[in-house]
């Protein structure tokens, strides 16, 4: 009998300590736990658990609960304490013991019921869940920014709105859609690099979020694989993203001996090769910073060549540039003009430079506001073109990829442009 009972403790502690290992819980937690579980039990039962001792190893499974009690005379007034024990009952238990000893008993699992010991176990079992979700939450919340690998184990809607990863620990990490890259495909089992994005306690339940389309993960990027970057011996001055497509990176070295760009790109863009693989093929752009203005812009916009800059009243920079010049200025999309205003801290325009104009033979497209309508104008002015030759000379195809206008719009406008130099 006291073996089946032992081994009904050891069990017990066993099962738990198993359990608590498998959520990373240490043995110390997890001892205490355990003991306060006991102790609960213990005072529904007797009303206190002063006289009680609670020794637990969780490493072997052992267990053991006494309660001591001094021996008093049968008719004592104290008989009726919890930490007292009638003469009569303590010789049943020993028949030498006297008045004034103590008596030491072991208390069995089974003392305590069936439904009690439920309890404790379900007790015990949500404590160890909520340390988890407190230990995940703590370990995570001082980590925003920090560059993470985690493994892919399940992926949520046929979109992936989220991507649920696991890291070297087994705990959850959430990449919802809006902070993938939009080229990102991923399958059960990849290995995935993110940033820390967010840290969430929602009800009770840590929410540890990813993301890719950060610029905080291009610069953890460059610190990986740029050694003088992670060194300190090349600044990180600013980054400018617009994810899948392209990105624009300003760099600065305060010593003259490291040239920051060739340090960034590599050997036949041997390291700048590996970043951009890592972001499905997105365009970098390394910039040398610079604190003179009119350069820094020069160098954002490249690979267009700029003839002139002019900053204007309203805090807008207006820049001039041949025109064959000014699709490179504008880039696909219209990405590489808004992360160049992006990376100086200002909106850049580009015109096309007057020197290169004959006024005689071109046409401010203004003059045509009564047969083209304003917002197609408007349109060809986001994308650099103000004259009407600059729009024919651009022609139909680049015309449809550099704009939001289609195919049929497009046509009839160069029809109509051409027209006029007939």
């Amino acid at each position: 009998m006291a073996k089946a009972q032992l081994d009904e403790k050891n069990k017990f502690i066993d099962s738990f300590a198993e359990f608590a290992r498998s959520k990373n819980i240490d043995s110390n937690t997890m001892t205490d736990l355990l003991e306060e579980v006991f102790r609960t039990l213990i005072r529904r039962k007797y009303g206190s658990d002063q006289n009680f001792d609670v020794i637990i190893n969780t490493e072997s499974g052992d267990l053991e609960m006494r309660r001591f009690r001094l021996v008093v005379a049968d008719d004592s007034e104290e008989i009726n304490d919890s930490d007292k024990i009638p003469l009569s009952e303590a010789r049943k238990i020993e028949d030498d013991f006297e008045i004034g000893e103590e008596v030491a008993e072991d208390i069995q699992l089974e003392d305590f019921g069936r439904r009690a010991i439920l309890t404790a176990r379900q007790t015990l079992m949500q404590k160890i869940k909520d340390l988890e979700k407190g230990s995940l939450y703590d370990r995570y919340k001082d980590m925003a920014d920090e560059l993470v690998t985690a493994e892919v184990y399940q992926i949520l809607g046929r979109d992936a709105r989220e991507v649920l990863l696991t890291d070297s620990e087994g705990s959850e990490l959430v990449l919802p859609r809006s902070q993938q890259i939009p080229k990102d495909r991923f399958r059960k089992g990849d290995t995935v690099k993110a940033v820390i994005h967010k840290v969430e306690m929602i009800n009770g339940n840590p929410k540890i979020i990813l993301s890719r389309t950060s610029p905080v993960f291009l610069e953890c990027l460059f610190e990986q694989e740029i050694p003088e970057v992670y060194d300190g011996l090349i600044t990180i001055r600013k980054i400018v993203r617009e994810p899948g497509e392209r990105a624009k990176v300003a760099v600065e070295s305060y010593d003259d001996r490291i040239d920051p760009v060739g340090a960034c790109v590599g050997m036949k863009g041997s390291r700048i090769h590996s970043i951009v693989r890592e972001l499905n093929n997105e365009n970098i752009d390394v910039i040398n910073y610079t604190e003179n203005l009119d350069l820094y812009i020069s160098r954002a916009l490249s690979p267009a060549k700029i003839s002139n800059i002019v900053l204007e009243e309203n805090g807008r920079i207006s820049v001039y540039m041949k025109p064959d010049q000014v699709s490179l200025a504008i880039g696909k999309g219209g990405h590489n003009i808004k992360l160049a205003s992006r990376l100086v801290g200002y909106e850049i325009d580009v015109f096309r430079d007057v020197e290169d104009v004959d006024e005689d033979e071109d046409i401010e497209l203004s003059e045509f506001a009564d047969e083209i309508e304003g917002w197609i104008l408007e349109e060809l002015r986001r994308i650099g073109l103000d004259t009407a030759k600059s729009v024919i000379e651009l022609g139909k195809d680049t015309l449809v990829k550099r704009s939001d206008l289609e195919e049929e719009t497009v046509e009839h406008i160069l029809t109509l442009l051409r027209r006029e130099f007939e």
